[in-house]
C-alpha cells in the first residue's frame, strides 16, 4: 500500500497525501511514501511546480498518536520518525520548484506545518488548523520556529503555537497563512489555476526568488529544523509525553 501518489497533468506535479481512513496522520510509512512522491516531483524536470494536497476528509491530522508507541519505542526509533517528519518539509522548502498547497480538513500539528511550509495555500473553508504539540509534551517541527515569528511576529507565534487554538479558514487568511479560501469544491481547480499562472513565468527566475527567500541549508531555517529534530526526539522519549498522547487518544 502506497500512501502518498505524484502524478504530471503537462507541467504541474501534483503530490496527495493518500492515507483517508485515518486522516492522513503520519505514520513512519507514510512520511517515506510523502518524501518518495516529493522527491519524484523535484527530479522531474517536465515539472514546473508542485501542487500538494490530502485525500479524503482531511489534509493531514498530524503524528498518528495510535503509533506512538512504536514510533518512541527507542532511540533509533525515534529518530527515524522525526528525521522523517523534518525531510518532508525540507522536500517542500529546499526546493527551486514553488509548492501550492491545496488544504481542506484539518491540518493540525505536523499537517499545520506542511500547510506553513507551502510557497502558497488555497484553502477549503471548511480547514481547521491547530499546534496540539504544547498539549501532548511534543514539541513542533517544520521550520515553524523560524517561519512563524518572521510571519506574525514573535508575540502572536508564541499564541498560535503554545495555546494551540483552533484557527478556521479565515482567521488563516487575516493572518496571512494562506493566500485565498473558496468553496471545497473549487479548491482543486483553483490551486491548478495558481499553478498554471505560476507555471508560466520563467522557472529560472521564480526558482532562484524562492530561493533567495527561502534560504537553503546552513542559513537560519535548516538551523531551526535541525533544532526542532533534537528537542522532538528529546521530548519523544520522555514518559510524559506517552502519558498525554495516551490521555488524549482516550478522549
Amino acid at each position: 500500500m502506497t500512501f502518498a501518489t505524484f502524478e504530471r497533468r503537462d507541467d504541474i506535479g501534483i503530490v496527495t497525501i493518500d492515507r483517508p481512513e485515518r486522516l492522513n496522520a503520519m505514520s513512519t510509512a507514510l512520511l517515506n511514501d510523502v518524501h518518495g512522491a516529493l522527491d519524484r516531483a523535484n527530479r522531474d524536470e517536465a515539472v514546473k511546480v508542485i501542487v500538494y494536497t490530502g485525500a479524503g476528509r482531511a489534509f493531514c491530522a498530524g503524528d498518528d498518536l495510535k503509533e506512538f508507541d512504536r514510533q518512541s519505542a527507542n532511540a533509533a526509533a525515534i529518530r527515524t520518525h522525526v528525521e522523517a517528519i523534518q525531510r518532508v518539509s525540507r522536500d517542500l522548502m529546499f526546493t527551486d520548484k514553488i509548492v501550492i498547497g491545496a488544504v481542506h480538513g484539518y491540518a493540525v500539528g505536523g499537517g499545520f506545518e506542511w500547510l506553513l511550509n507551502c510557497d502558497m495555500v488555497v484553502a477549503a473553508d471548511d480547514l481547521v488548523a491547530f499546534f496540539p504539540e504544547m498539549d501532548w509534551a511534543q514539541f513542533v517541527t517544520g521550520g515553524v520556529t523560524y517561519l512563524l515569528p518572521r510571519a506574525l511576529g514573535h508575540q502572536r507565534a508564541i499564541e498560535l503555537m503554545v495555546l494551540g487554538e483552533q484557527q478556521g479558514a479565515a482567521d488563516l487568511v487575516r493572518l496571512g497563512l494562506v493566500n485565498r479560501v473558496v468553496k471545497r469544491a473549487a479548491m482543486m481547480e483553483t490551486a491548478m489555476e495558481v499553478a498554471r499562472k505560476v507555471a508560466a513565468k520563467s522557472s529560472f527566475s521564480v526558482g532562484r526568488l524562492k530561493r533567495v527567500l527561502t534560504e537553503g541549508p546552513g542559513g537560519p531555517l535548516d538551523r531551526a529544523l535541525a533544532a526542532e529534530q533534537d528537542i522532538t526526539i528529546e521530548a519523544f522519549a520522555r514518559p510524559e509525553a506517552a502519558e498525554r498522547v495516551k490521555r488524549f487518544d482516550r478522549q
